[in-house]
């Protein structure tokens, strides 16, 4: 009896560790992209800010479908997100376009990853009623990160609109349902 109480208690554990460890492999998809931008890798950078994206969706799935969500994996996935969504996409752009803008490019850049930072403080410290308040993290990181697949074929100043028009989204109060 007690070894089938230690058994299942030990699944129960392991269950509601499942979402954590998706939420994980979200933060070193990220880390690695960050990684692969820095080496100017930046078709591989891309392709790990998508795997990103699905362990970011996949791990939030799993949690409500086991019924294992917590404050501790709400506060875990947002600074995974920081790093995914804010970080990684921020790099990736600056290496494909914006570094020929100077100062100003690395000014924006750190503006979207301060504002992608904000809209996730702001979403841990609000009651969620079914819609979000400004453009989520993940959104406006996914954005630039798709936006990445044509540089070739967009002026490079676009980027600089673009980015400041995210990271003012992010922070901003609209109001977007969750589907």
């Amino acid at each position: 009896m007690f070894i089938a109480h230690k058994i299942d208690h030990t699944i129960k554990k392991t269950k509601g560790q499942l979402a954590n460890l998706l939420t994980l492999a979200n933060l070193g998809m990220g880390a690695l992209a960050i990684f692969y931008a820095m080496k100017g890798q930046l078709h591989i950078t891309l392709l790990l800010i998508f795997l990103a994206a699905f362990f970011d969706w996949f791990d939030g799935k799993i949690a409500r479908k086991l019924n294992i969500t917590s404050e501790f994996g709400k506060q875990l996935d947002s600074l995974c997100d920081l790093i995914s969504f804010g970080v990684a996409p921020a790099f990736l752009i600056y290496q494909k376009t914006l570094f020929e803008f100077g100062t100003p490019a690395v000014v924006f850049t750190i503006l979207f990853i301060m504002c992608g930072a904000i809209r996730l403080a702001r979403f841990n410290v609000i009651e969620f009623s079914g819609s979000f308040v400004g453009l989520p993290i993940t959104a406006a990181g996914v954005f630039i990160t798709f936006s990445a697949l044509f540089t070739n074929h967009l002026p490079h100043y676009f980027y600089m609109f673009f980015i400041i028009i995210l990271s003012f989204l992010m922070i901003s109060t609209i109001s977007i349902k969750k589907y």
